[in-house]
């Protein structure tokens, strides 16, 4: 007679569940290998914006400033174009084989790719080949990018509590503000120390190779760190590029359009207004450093906390707020940002970090929450990185267009006013399911 399975049978057959969700309680460890590789890779990308006129000084030499500048930033952009092809490439890892492969490979890409920036020869040593080997290794750095971003928050979210997943996603964003803060700082410092002809003959290189020590850090920690395997659900026998493009084609469009106004806001706020200050307010290159590194303090700080507040009342009402002071903040900010006292200038920045943390707070969770399990790296992947592909790596090259070219100072606030319409009317089409069992 066939007789049922015991409890201890039926138990043994289970698949195994995380600890994590066991307890409740996500890993420090965990938290901490996801979150350092966001430090690396976004220390290393942001550190060519903070510099970016000594690139095009030592790349890109024109008699016109303006032209060798945005020759500087179309390389940032360039970089940017690569995140949804990494997107993809990671994406496909993280879904087949595990969210902590896709993760310790990028991490990797990304070490040796900034190192040998940092190598580089200057455009009088070898000519044109060196902007062309600069191009090469930033499109390996926007590959890399592309990969990790999507891929932590997945890493994330996935192993927070239903009701804490706001606040834990957040430490993606925590990571990835972080690096840029200490690539700031460090450009700070480095401006602080050094005259700015040795800056611009070999002082450029520092940030680039101390990359190499996050990155050994993070391959440490990223080596030991568990892996719950790829995501939920049975293989479908398709890739899933083409399942995510086929099935989740709509929630894609709709995370990209959602992100539209925070990658625009982002880069213009923390990478162009570095470059903005010195050349239309005129304040020092050392100065605007400075006060660009206590912004980003400030948007290191609120960032969890917003994460956490979008667990207490939903994302939603957070990301609205975001979005609605954004459309209606932009001018006024921009009159105090164009003013040539720095603590004038400081209060626009800061006031700008708060609404971007609003956003980059509950945006993990809500984008994790949007996706299948099965399909989620990849969609999540193209999604944002197509959008910080678009209007994230562009928006300093308008931005030095607008301000330099067409003498609209106030052009770059309506840029970002149109892109948070776009974004408000996207987040109104999605659903909050925030605390809800994910898809």
């Amino acid at each position: 007679m066939h007789m049922p399975p015991d409890a201890a049978t039926l138990a043994a057959q289970r698949p195994p569940i995380a600890r994590s969700h066991d307890t409740g309680i996500a890993s420090a460890r965990q938290i901490v290998a996801g979150a350092i590789g966001n430090v690396l890779e976004w220390y290393d990308f942001a550190a060519y914006g903070y510099f970016a006129s000594i690139f095009a000084k030592n790349f890109f030499p024109s008699t016109n400033g303006v032209v060798s500048l945005a020759s500087a930033f179309g390389v940032f952009a360039a970089a940017f174009l690569m995140r949804p092809i990494g997107g993809a490439l990671f994406g496909h890892v993280g879904d087949r084989f595990g969210r902590k492969q896709a993760l310790v490979t990028s991490a990797g890409l990304m070490t040796l790719s900034t190192t040998a920036i940092g190598l580089l020869p200057t455009y009088a040593t070898v000519g044109a080949l060196a902007p062309l080997l600069l191009i090469l290794l930033r499109l390996l750095q926007g590959l890399s990018v592309g990969g990790e971003f999507s891929a932590s928050i997945i890493f994330l979210v996935e192993r927070a509590p239903p009701r804490r997943r706001g606040f834990l996603g957040s430490f993606a964003s925590f990571g990835a503000t972080t690096g840029i803060l200490v690539g700031s700082g460090v450009g700070a410092i480095a401006s602080w120390l050094l005259s700015p002809a040795e800056l611009q003959d070999w002082g450029w290189r520092i940030p680039f190779l101390l990359g190499i020590l996050l990155g050994g850090a993070a391959f440490v920690l990223r080596a030991v760190m568990q892996d719950e395997g790829p995501g939920a659900g049975q293989p479908s026998g398709r890739l899933p590029l083409i399942e995510a493009l086929e099935v989740d084609w709509r929630d894609i469009l709709r995370g990209m359009a959602a992100c539209a106004s925070f990658a625009a806001t982002f880069y213009l706020v923390f990478i162009y207004l570095v470059t903005m200050m010195h050349q239309v307010d005129g304040i020092p290159v050392e100065r605007a450093l400075q006060v660009n590194t206590i912004c980003m303090i400030l948007l290191v700080a609120l960032t969890p906390l917003a994460g956490w507040l979008s667990d207490r009342i939903g994302r939603k009402p957070v990301m609205l707020a975001s979005v609605l002071g954004t459309i209606g903040l932009a001018i006024p900010l921009f009159w105090l940002l164009t003013h040539h006292d720095p603590l004038v200038v400081l209060a626009g920045q800061a006031l700008f970090a708060v609404l971007i943390a609003a956003w980059g707070g509950p945006m993990e969770a809500m984008l994790v929450e949007l996706y299948r399990g099965r399909t989620r790296c990849t969609a999540l992947s193209l999604s944002y990185n197509t959008a910080f592909a678009l209007l994230g790596g562009t928006s300093p090259m308008i931005a030095v267009y607008l301000v330099s070219e067409s003498h609209l100072t106030y052009g770059p606030a309506y840029y970002l006013m149109a892109l948070g319409a776009v974004s408000l009317v996207a987040l109104l089409t999605i659903p909050d399911r925030s605390g809800q069992p994910l898809r």
